[in-house]
């Protein structure tokens, strides 16, 4: 059943949302008996394979569990270690058994919604992530920088001068370019080099991590469209704990690939699971996180709309910072 689970799942490029439900339900049965600390969850709840038989039936991990538990399903020497950036508390960890799995499917959702990389210059401002290390959204933007293959591809730290000759050069060739960055070193970037982008796609991941005074999404997205003249700003939606990313290529509303589900849960009842047009607590399946748990229950806050699209309002109080979905709407 491992083998069998793995096989079809990778296959990303073909995966159709036909049948989530049923794939769902075969990879929580996987996780079930092969993953101890989420078995032994289940079972406080009362909830096993016998009685589980459609997605909302199945019991959501809460993902402050990465930061204390290993949370792996079957044995495995983990190939990477992902660590948050959360600025309080310890850090989550999430053990990857199989790097190709989680390349497989960012670069599966990355095509889905923008392309082969070969058409970018793919340039990561993220520098606390940089700082830290062992960040997916790290591991993510570099492996998008070497599939782009352009020699002006790269990370930046804190040099802005070098980023800002690197972008006017891509402007005058009209060279299609991302500038993937933590909301923080974009605001800071803007403020210092306000200039017009024709051929540049921004792309926030959120996060102020504390450094500035926190701002809605829309002000922040004002702020970087005046300074660069721009229609819209784009947003990534991911986290540690997640193989998968949603985008929203305006005004944040997120969409998620066909193999990843959001729902909402209510706050005073997080049993209450709906996937219908509302707001709550929200809940993620990520059908990537075969050797890890792909049921989880997050601390933010949104809304989902009719059409599946979701928006990130913020964050639960009691969560702590992290670098991803940190703006309140």
């Amino acid at each position: 059943m491992q083998s069998t689970i793995s096989h079809n799942l990778l296959q990303f490029t073909r995966f159709t949302d036909v049948d989530f439900s049923s794939r769902a339900l075969e990879l929580y049965r996987f996780q079930y008996r092969e993953n101890l600390f989420y078995h032994q969850y289940c079972n406080l709840l009362k909830k096993n394979p016998g009685n589980v038989t459609g997605i909302f039936e199945i019991p959501f991990l809460p993902i402050e569990f990465f930061k204390t538990q290993q949370v792996i399903t079957t044995v495995f020497e983990p190939q990477l270690v992902f660590e948050s950036s959360g600025t309080g508390g310890d850090k989550s960890r999430h053990y990857i058994k199989d790097p190709q799995l989680y390349e497989s499917s960012f670069l599966s959702s990355f095509q889905r919604f923008y392309g082969n990389p070969k058409d970018y210059c793919i340039l990561g401002l993220l520098p606390s992530y940089l700082e830290a290390g062992n960040s997916s959204l790290v591991y993510m933007v570099q492996h998008l920088i070497t599939a782009s293959q352009n020699d002006l591809s790269g990370f930046y730290l804190y040099n802005f001068d070098q980023l800002h000759s690197v972008l006017l050069q891509n402007e005058a060739r009209a060279q299609k370019t991302i500038l993937i960055g933590v909301t923080y070193a974009l605001l800071d970037f803007a403020q210092a080099y306000a200039m017009p982008l024709k051929h540049t796609l921004v792309m926030e991941t959120g996060g102020m991590k504390g450094r500035k005074k926190e701002l809605t999404r829309k002000e922040v997205h004002d702020f970087l469209k005046g300074q660069w003249h721009l229609p819209a700003i784009h947003s990534e939606y991911g986290m540690t704990e997640l193989l998968s990313q949603a985008y929203a290529k305006q005004d944040g509303i997120f969409e998620a690939p066909a193999w990843m589900k959001i729902l909402w849960r209510n706050e005073d009842d997080p049993f209450e699971i709906s996937d219908q047009a509302g707001s709550g607590a929200l809940n993620l399946i990520d059908l990537a996180n075969i050797y890890s748990c792909a049921f989880l229950a997050t601390a933010d806050v949104g809304k989902i709309y009719g059409d599946g699209r979701f928006e990130v309002l913020g964050r639960m109080d009691h969560a702590d910072l992290r670098g991803c979905s940190l703006l309140t709407a």
